[in-house]
């Protein structure tokens, strides 16, 4: 039974049991100072075995009906849908239109910067979105083409080596010039590279290249640096078929590396191409956590790899040339290497490309159309581009011609292109596009609320389940059910004059645990249950940061401790993110967010099944009242605060300390230095986050229950005026609700920590709990 605070009588000084080296009905847990890496281990061995089984477990999202071609199409438009959703394809193209791009003066040449027997190269551009374009190389063929052909290079590489009007790509390998040849016309587009000198935060430079830097800023807004590009090649594709006498030449795409990548994808998408060709990409994708980080795709291999991406290119006709790939390590590249993000790529054995190209064989093997065939190149090893690659690349498009071997180059014209001001443009084309998304994205999560019902708390509460199970599946991503049985162990760790400590430990799954700090008053006994404060700690921190009364590092001020002597019952989790494991030169906990990605999940994935097991846990102790269990976090805890009293509404209340802010501003920001894409903290974006849930969304979730914000002004997690814009509409809807007593924020002229003023005020108040005659006040 819960007592207002000003009744409230005092507790009684019978304990509940004797001091005892284990808590009741547990068992014995022998202590560590492994500060979390056991449970960041088993999460990872958790997350490598779903990884082996995801290309299995695919089976179940596809229902493939191979009896017609028509049927096929409808049959995996579902999956073609959900591809583009999760690359970020979701923007409407503009109208196709190509323009010149040259710099000569008015009547000196036609505008053209080389030209061969049969073909002259042209600089153009083409329009994608607003304010989007396109650019790179146009080999026209003086003659009617014989198809049209979108040739992508590899990151780093240029239109212009692509075409052999400069050093870079071996003769052979310069498979645009050798389509030319051929007949075809080809669009050779500029790939956005790896290399860092443009990725600034308000003029300020980074160290993330700039296919990441892209990515991050991308991310949380449901885009993708994939999904920027793959648009490139679709208008060109729109371009293509739109301009006079199109339809007479098939249209194919064709690259290596990174441009592989684009074929592949764009191929799968857009059934007007005929046919693709991918070199140097192709093969198994479970390892895609090791890779860069822009190939990072959320839930991706829960419906695709690339055996499954090849089956939506078919029945058109799709060639794989198992060569070299290219070579790139993230952390080879200066300046800061230790503060870039891990990722590499490599030649894989030519045994896994045979093994992907059989599952997608074997996929497709009972619809008509054409074969997916495999090219082997210097057995994998050898160049792109090969002769006998082209030559079955022209025949997956029903061209009739043979490419012909030939070293001669294109003669350079008097006409310039600047390839680096091309670059800088079409790299800052894209950042700009996700500054103006996320100028948008409150108006878009506007209507993404539409729905939600103020009338009263009755039908308030209704229509937030729907939302709630949007952030946990569709956002957070949510696990199976975890283990009944808990399987606690514990031990005595602590002895202090007021309360006893115990480490403990529980099962969530069977390689993964859930662990904490429970510190229990000494007067605590079953007739009058106590309430409870999760204090929860934040990045690099532990357990016993927040609940080790001879440890007191300066943010956290040893509030769970503090809480403790006030009568409460605390309980410190260790969340899986201590950054005491280096992986690469980064905290190795970021390896499980690259890991949990592509499977749909993240680590809030893990931790809410965590959180769930802990109030089961809690809720069942003697001496806690299960209706008062309350949630306090500071920093990466705050983040907490946020998410999991959101989806568990076990949790009475809860304070976010230290981050709540304008979270997708300080996720997506190119202007703001408290902006993510300054630092190495790459795992914080959250898929389309921006378009569905900000900080206050999240908080509404929590509502009607009490949530308060804890805020320093010399806080660097965000400038107050953000905690201030973002914390109005926290306050707007509980005042719609009726119940604006029941929120509040506290500022303070402080740096990032735990106040402990107004904040253990909210906490007596709220869980009606008698305050201390002469406690203490403030951090202690």
């Amino acid at each position: 039974m819960t007592q207002d605070a000003s009744t409230a009588r005092e507790p009684s000084h019978t304990p509940t049991t004797s001091l005892r080296e284990t808590l009741p009905d547990t068992q014995p847990l022998i202590a560590t100072d492994d500060q979390g890496a056991g449970m960041e281990a088993g999460i990872e061995r958790y997350l490598d075995r779903a990884l082996r089984e995801a290309a299995e477990a695919r089976a179940a999202r596809w229902q493939p009906d191979v009896h017609s071609r028509e049927l096929y199409e409808q049959s995996v438009q579902p999956n073609r849908e959900r591809l583009m959703k999760i690359i970020g394809l979701v923007d409407q193209r503009v109208a196709p239109c190509m323009h010149l791009e040259v710099t000569v003066p008015l009547g000196e040449c036609d505008g053209a910067v080389g030209c061969a027997p049969g073909y002259r190269i042209l600089p153009v551009r083409w329009e994608v979105l607003p304010g989007v374009d396109a650019a790179g190389l146009l080999l026209a063929p003086e003659s009617e083409p014989v198809a049209d052909v979108i040739a992508l290079p590899d990151a780093g590489q240029t239109p212009e080596q692509l075409a052999g009007l400069c050093e870079g790509i071996p003769p052979e390998a310069q498979y645009a010039r050798r389509l030319a040849e051929c007949g075809c016309q080809v669009l050779i587009p500029v790939v956005t590279d790896r290399d860092c000198d443009l990725s600034l935060v308000g003029g300020a430079p980074t160290v993330h290249p700039h296919r990441e830097f892209i990515y991050r800023a991308a991310f949380e807004l449901g885009r993708h640096i994939i999904g920027y590009e793959v648009q490139k090649v679709l208008a060109a594709v729109d371009w293509f078929v739109s301009t006079p006498g199109a339809g007479k030449a098939p249209v194919g795409v064709i690259g290596w590396g990174e441009g592989g990548l684009l074929a592949l994808y764009a191929a799968a998408i857009d059934t007007r191409i005929a046919g693709a060709g991918v070199s140097g990409y192709f093969g198994p994708r479970e390892n895609l956590w090791s890779e860069p980080l822009d190939r990072n795709v959320f839930g991706l291999l829960n419906e695709f790899g690339d055996a499954e991406l090849a089956s939506l290119v078919a029945p058109r006709g799709l060639v794989i040339e198992a060569c070299g790939h290219p070579e790139f390590e993230v952390r080879d590249c200066a300046p800061e290497p230790a503060r870039r993000t891990p990722g590499e790529l490599s030649t894989p054995a030519l045994s896994q490309v045979q093994s992907e190209v059989r599952r997608a064989q074997a996929r497709t093997a009972d619809l008509a159309g054409k074969p997916i065939v495999l090219v082997e190149s210097g057995e994998g090893k050898g160049l792109p581009g090969s002769e006998a690659m082209l030559q079955a690349f022209l025949g997956a498009m029903d061209v009739q011609s043979e490419p012909v071997p030939s070293a001669e180059q294109p003669e350079r014209l008097g006409a310039q292109i600047d390839p680096s001001s091309r670059r800088e443009r079409q790299f800052n084309q894209l950042v700009e596009h996700t500054q103006h998304v996320m100028r948008e994205c409150e108006f878009v999560r506007r209507e993404y609320w539409a729905g939600a019902d103020t009338t009263d708390l009755g039908t308030w509460e209704a229509s937030c389940g729907t939302y709630r199970q949007r952030l946990w599946e569709d956002l957070i991503g949510k696990l199976p059910e975890p283990v009944a049985d808990l399987n606690v162990r514990s031990t005595l760790i602590y002895d202090q004059p007021k309360y006893v400590g115990y480490e403990v430990e529980f099962d969530v799954y069977d390689e993964v645990v859930a662990q904490g700090i429970l510190l229990v008053p000494k007067e605590c006994t079953p007739a009058e249950p106590r309430p409870v404060v999760v204090c929860q700690h934040g990045l690099g921190g532990t357990s016993r940061s927040v609940a080790d009364p001879e440890a007191n590092p300066a943010a956290y001020h040893r509030y769970a401790c503090q809480l403790a002597e006030r009568g409460f019952v605390t309980y410190a989790p260790q969340n899986p993110y201590t950054g005491d494991r280096p992986f690469r030169g980064t905290h190795a906990f970021r390896l499980l967010q690259r890991k949990a990605n592509p499977l749909g999940l993240t680590l809030y994935s893990f931790i809410v099944r965590q959180h769930q097991q802990t109030l089961k846990w809690l809720a069942a102790l003697p001496f806690v009242d299960p209706e008062r269990i309350a949630f306090y976090g500071l920093s990466y805890g705050g983040k907490v605060a946020l998410r999991i009293p959101a989806l568990l509404s076990e949790y009475c209340l809860s304070i976010c300390s230290g981050d709540f802010n304008e979270w997708i501003w300080k996720n997506v920001s190119a202007r703001h230095r408290h902006s993510y894409l300054t630092g190495h903290e790459f795992e914080m974006a959250e898929f389309d986050l921006g378009n569905t849930f900000n900080h206050a969304e999240m908080s509404w979730l929590i509502a009607p229950r009490p949530f308060m914000v804890e805020r320093g002004h010399r806080d660097g997690c965000a400038p107050s005026e953000w905690v201030g814009y973002e914390y109005a509409r926290t306050k707007m809807r509980y005042d719609q609700l009726g119940i604006g007593e029941r929120t509040e924020i506290e500022w303070f002229d402080g740096p990032h920590e735990i106040h402990a003023e107004g904040t253990f005020d909210f906490l007596h108040r709220h869980l009606k709990w008698p305050k201390p005659e002469r406690g203490p006040a403030g951090p202690g």
